[in-house]
């Protein structure tokens, strides 16, 4: 096959989904999303698993270096949305972005604001998933979700968003103060082809808590971009 050819078929093939969880997550954060669309999940450290952090630069590696050669839609969720901007930034493969509840917010890097922020979203889950979240945060360990926070949030997305050039959808629930309404309204306009959709009455746990409203944006993103 010539290039030209080779290059037509790539840009004809159907994207794939893959799934970056958020910090100290993992797979079982998109099973009832994954169970409507699909896709696959990619476990980082930080994000399901307790090996040494390394740079953001990297995680970037370890999570391009799972996809094939065929496009890709990445899912993001929470501080994993910065791992896959910054994928989308470098890789061609990637040809649409969903950022579910982005919290690179910097005002958030004083450790009094965040933890202020995570207890007004906290009260606003539903209780039902706790011990899901609980299970998951045991797995990866809190010294590595401290890394993963201490390595990404300092990383400007939003400068990483102006070179990105695919449709992103940025998605925010509501009541989620880690995700503040003016931060995912400027994130969504940072990139040329961004939008912003607010869920009603959500919070920052949207994967487990509205997984058929997501799943039909992936969905609409996949219709867009394949």
């Amino acid at each position: 096959m010539s290039r030209t050819q080779d290059s037509a078929a790539h840009a004809a093939a159907v994207p794939e989904i893959l799934l970056v969880p958020g910090m100290g997550l993992d797979e079982r954060s998109s099973t009832r999303l994954r169970r409507r669309v699909g896709g696959g999940v990619v476990i980082l450290p930080g994000m399901g698993l307790r090996s040494p952090i390394g740079t953001l630069e990297e995680l970037v590696g370890r999570l391009l270096a799972t996809l094939g050669p065929d496009p890709v839609v990445l899912v993001g969720h929470s501080q994993s949305c910065q791992i896959v901007v910054a994928a989308a930034e470098r890789d061609p493969r990637v040809t649409g972005v969903v950022l579910l509840g982005p919290t690179t917010d910097p005002r958030m890097r004083r450790l009094l604001v965040l933890a202020a922020r995570w207890v007004r979203t906290a009260v606003r889950e539903p209780w039902w998933q706790l011990p899901l979240i609980l299970a998951q945060w045991l797995r990866t360990g809190p010294v590595a979700m401290a890394a993963l926070w201490r390595r990404t949030a300092d990383d400007p997305i939003d400068e990483r968003l102006r070179r990105v050039d695919v449709p992103v959808i940025v998605v925010r629930g509501e009541r989620d103060a880690l995700c503040p309404h003016d931060w995912a309204v400027h994130l969504a306009g940072c990139t040329p082809q961004g939008r912003l959709v607010e869920l009603a009455g959500a919070a920052h746990m949207t994967p487990q808590t509205r997984p058929a409203d997501v799943a039909e944006l992936v969905r609409e993103l996949l219709a867009a971009v394949g």
